[in-house]
């Protein structure tokens, strides 16, 4: 298992942008250390990225939303003797309504998987990284991290938390030769959409596909850029129109672009 080359581990690789950067870095030559809660879904995809690239995939279910997911992952790899290269924290999830009237426990899931599963994934394959002075580490946030979000509150909020982390962190480990990209991309036409009960959101009829996002996410990553946006549109607004509103407009405008229209 040692033998594996250029690997890359990926969280929510079962579906949407995770699947979708597993087949990239599989393209490429890469071997995969796969990471989703559906085994069978992940073995599925493993055994199409065996035969048609001939790189080595290994699948390691876990649900992130569990306490000691991420310590559980690293301790795997370390047992199965697997260097990883390239970490991509692409795992997360919303979930649509106010926020007094969501249950608790679903937005403290969030919370975990968006975030504490981020850190601590990223915590403990960095120290590798900084052994062999290489690496690079890709977070999948989203353009919500420059705004807040109402009726999507603790979601916006956790993607700021990975906008910010990213970067400073990108700044304390360049002295290591390692990258942190932070993807941002706009609405993505995935399950993430239902999962969050988003459905009937207007933003999301303009989706950009899955395999677009992560070819822009990829190619930043290896560029080693800070932040990757996937249209030019968002990222000219989000950095140039903004911030020079007044708060309580862009709160307003915000929550329109997630109301629900069906």
């Amino acid at each position: 298992m040692a033998n594996m080359h250029n690997t890359a581990l990926i969280t929510g690789a079962s579906s949407g942008i995770g699947l979708e950067l597993a087949k990239l870095h599989a393209e490429k030559g890469g071997d995969l250390v796969l990471v989703a809660r559906s085994a069978d879904k992940l073995e599925q995809l493993a055994e199409q990225l065996r035969n048609e690239h001939k790189v080595q995939v290994t699948v390691l279910p876990a649900d992130l939303s569990e306490q000691n997911a991420a310590e559980h992952i690293f301790n795997q790899t370390q047992q199965l003797g697997i260097e990883v290269d390239t970490l991509i924290n692409n795992a997360g999830f919303g979930g649509h309504g106010k926020f007094a009237e969501r249950a608790l426990h679903a937005d403290q899931a969030m919370m975990q998987v968006n975030m504490n599963a981020l850190v601590e994934l990223t915590h403990y394959f960095t120290q590798g990284m900084i052994r062999r002075k290489q690496g690079k580490i890709l977070n999948v946030s989203s353009t919500a991290s420059f705004i807040p979000g109402p009726l999507q509150a603790v979601y916006y909020a956790t993607k700021a938390f990975v906008t910010s982390f990213s970067q400073a962190i990108a700044q304390e480990l360049a002295e290591h030769n390692i990258t942190v990209t932070a993807l941002c991309p706009g609405p993505v036409a995935t399950e993430f959409a239902s999962a969050g009960n988003l459905d009937g959101v207007e933003v999301f009829n303009n989706a950009r596909s899955a395999r677009s996002v992560a070819e822009c996410g990829y190619n930043a990553m290896h560029r080693g850029d800070l932040l990757a946006f996937n249209e030019a549109g968002l990222k000219f607004l989000l950095n140039w129109v903004i911030p020079f509103l007044p708060r309580k407009l862009v709160l307003k405008l915000s929550r329109q672009s997630m109301e629900k229209t069906a």
